[in-house]
């Protein structure tokens, strides 16, 4: 686990490569969100992470993340995000956990999710995961699917759909991250909504999706240093 000024530097670090990117994009580094990835992290290092201004965390299962929200209490600002594969029997505690789910797969999960958010009450904001690598055991909507599960989502009024997600391939991250930003433009056109959210990026590959157009970059051990353990399996 890092200590707080280790993690203050990679943040510094961290910020300036995005800076860096940004501008080679013609963009702004203001317009792209910084999602702490705390899965498999301690929670004194999701502490620190908060101590160091970082508002947004991303985890992988509910039971890991429910755990670790009850020991930081609650914290003006921070705003938990479900980056993992959800089963559907997490789905009704997902809705009331997490301010943006970012791997709604299938209408189904998307109506179990409407259902369980509470009313009254603001819809939960969710993103739509598309799986682009066409690796077998990667989760996440295909092409074929994505557009009919959209129509299915913006229209439950529980959700508020925002944009996609996406995790790339090693080998073809660039051309994974334009289709994606392709695929969400498309979306707002035939739905006649805005989609603000490009969640693409992770620790090795985030400089391209910020050149391809990616709003919300997920970095974890980049960030906060190597996991001390991995994260519990089958709760999420």
């Amino acid at each position: 686990m890092p200590p707080p000024a280790d993690l203050a530097e990679r943040l510094i670090a961290l910020r300036e490569r995005i800076a860096t990117a940004a501008a080679r994009a013609g963009r702004s580094p203001a317009d792209i969100q910084l999602l702490a990835v705390t899965k498999g992290q301690p929670p004194e290092t999701v502490e620190q992470a908060v101590a160091a201004g970082l508002s947004d965390l991303g985890e992988n299962y509910v039971q890991e993340c429910s755990r670790k929200a009850a020991r930081l209490g609650p914290v003006t600002g921070v705003r938990w995000h479900l980056i993992g594969h959800l089963q559907r029997n997490k789905a009704r505690q997902a809705a009331r956990l997490f301010q943006l789910v970012e791997s709604v797969d299938s209408a189904e999960l998307a109506g179990l999710l409407a259902a369980a958010v509470p009313t009254p009450g603001p819809p939960l904001p969710v993103l739509l995961e598309v799986e682009l690598t066409g690796i077998p055991t990667r989760t996440g909507l295909r092409e074929s699917g994505l557009f009919p599960v959209a129509e299915v989502v913006a229209q439950l009024p529980g959700l508020r759909l925002l944009g996609l997600m996406t995790v790339a391939s090693p080998e073809r991250p660039q051309q994974e991250f334009s289709r994606c930003r392709e695929l969400r433009d498309r979306l707002q056109a035939e739905l006649g909504t805005e989609l603000p959210i490009l969640s693409m990026g992770m620790s090795s590959d985030f400089e391209a999706a910020i050149q391809e157009g990616s709003t919300e970059v997920r970095i974890g051990t980049l960030l906060l240093g190597p996991r001390p353990q991995p994260p519990s399996r089958g709760v999420g």
